[in-house]
């Protein structure tokens, strides 16, 4: 259960976020474009980052460029 321990791990890289225009969910209170975030798991389709919270989340990765 890798997963548990994410937010200890070393980034595997950074990403800008670009926007916060989801169709389907509310990101612009746990994102903010323009700030750059530490990916710790990457899948497809999404990154799992530290989000302003200070959780670890999965967000769908249009919203982000490479930093």
């Amino acid at each position: 259960m890798i997963h548990t321990r994410w937010a200890e791990l070393p980034p595997v890289k950074k990403v800008k976020c670009v926007h916060t225009n989801a169709k389907k969910y509310t990101v612009d209170r746990v994102l903010t474009p323009g700030k750059v975030y530490e990916v710790k798991n990457e899948t497809e389709e999404f990154y799992f980052i530290v989000d302003n919270l200070g959780k670890v989340g999965g967000y769908y990765k249009d919203y982000f460029t490479e930093a």
